[in-house]
């Protein structure tokens, strides 16, 4: 039986962005293993139950830490023992350490394949982050066999800098199942279900609370709407170190009635479709699921320009772009949005047609192509 290794920093990556693949290879005879640090105490229940064998190494997100060092002799350990047809590496430290730990295993014949799901470095990107991560992207991928990217912006990059094989493929795949449109009935039920009423104008906007995501400029907007919109409510879905931080902000401008901490969620596609607005302010993404799953039930979408945004958002067609950081331009779209019903519905059924090129099907197909394999 053919065998693949997953490898990323953390187990809840491989939980929330590769079951499609596992799930294709699996219908493919193919058995995957999984090497990762367990960090699923901290995802309230995320469970990685697919895989047929599942490592806890003990990677670390910081290029600093001696984990790494830990992480690299055990993993060069397990490649050896279980001699892997394909190595499937993701996220920036958990690829490099797994590349130089298969460097041996490559040269017997197994396959070294990197995702790379947005690159630190992109148009707009900091001078730092070019001089930092670029220079060792480009190194690091003469150690692997195919580079796989997720946006576009990251694809031509890679295909014009990289000494290396480059794919393409349009993210990680959002389930149709999971996430579709539901009847407005269905949508209160769900709702009040988070202890709504039911009849609010509610955005959610979903990841981890840090300051890529930048919840605060949606909150700062949230102040400015609150004399506007009467029945505004805002669901915000994930922890994260500044979770104290934007408590605090939200309690000192007093929308405590108005925001809604939800914690780390496993089960937001009951939400997403029951909601009027998905708002995203990240500064980076690579390739954005929420706003996906958020075009796959047919919602308008207001989210700051960066390069996954910007792929997936048609400005005024599928939804609204607005700079990073700017309250004063959320605020309006927010309240555009608000006022302007038929305008929303449009947007959302456009949005849902483009959406399909990035479904689980289509994806599975790019994949079994990358794989070689007969789709």
């Amino acid at each position: 039986m053919n065998k693949v290794l997953l490898t990323a920093t953390v187990q809840s990556h491989i939980c929330q962005f590769h079951r499609p693949l596992v799930e294709l290879l699996h219908a493919y005879g193919y058995e995957v293993h999984v090497a990762a640090k367990d960090n699923l105490a901290e995802k309230n229940g995320l469970k990685l139950d697919f895989a047929d064998k599942v490592y806890n190494l003990p990677f670390s997100r910081s290029p600093k830490s001696t984990d790494n060092i830990k992480a690299y002799k055990e993993l060069k350990k397990i490649i050896e023992n279980e001699h892997y047809d394909i190595i499937h590496c993701n996220t920036p430290m958990g690829s490099i350490v797994t590349r130089l730990a298969a460097k041996k295993s490559r040269k017997n014949g197994t396959k070294v394949f990197y995702t790379a799901h947005g690159f630190h470095f992109y148009n707009g990107a900091s001078r730092k982050n070019w001089l930092v991560f670029y220079p060792i992207e480009k190194i690091m991928s003469r150690f692997c066999d195919k580079l796989i990217t997720v946006n576009e912006e990251d694809y031509k990059l890679a295909k014009a800098k990289f000494p290396c094989n480059v794919a393409h493929i349009h993210g990680v795949g959002v389930s149709t199942e999971r996430y579709h449109t539901i009847s407005e009935n269905e949508k209160v039920q769900r709702l009040r279900a988070e202890g709504l009423q039911g009849d609010e104008f509610t955005i959610l906007c979903t990841g981890e609370l840090n300051e890529n995501k930048d919840q605060k400029t949606l909150i700062a907007a949230a102040a400015n709407l609150k004399g506007k919109i009467s029945n505004l409510k805002i669901l915000l879905a994930g922890n994260g170190p500044l979770e104290h931080k934007l408590k605090a902000q939200v309690s000192e401008l007093g929308l405590d009635e108005v925001i809604k901490f939800l914690g780390y969620r496993t089960d937001l596609f009951l939400l997403t479709p029951a909601v009027d607005l998905i708002v995203s302010c990240s500064h980076r993404e690579g390739m954005p699921l929420n706003i996906l799953e958020a075009m796959l039930c047919k919602k308008t979408v207001i989210a700051a320009e960066n390069r996954g945004h910007n792929e997936l958002v048609e400005n005024g067609r599928t939804g609204y772009l607005v700079n990073p950081s700017d309250v004063d331009a959320l605020t309006q779209k927010i309240y555009k949005i608000y006022k302007s019903k038929d305008n929303s519905v449009d947007m959302g059924n456009k949005g849902f047609d483009k959406a399909q090129a990035y479904t689980t099907n289509a994806v599975k197909k790019e994949l079994a192509s990358i794989y070689d394999l007969e789709f």
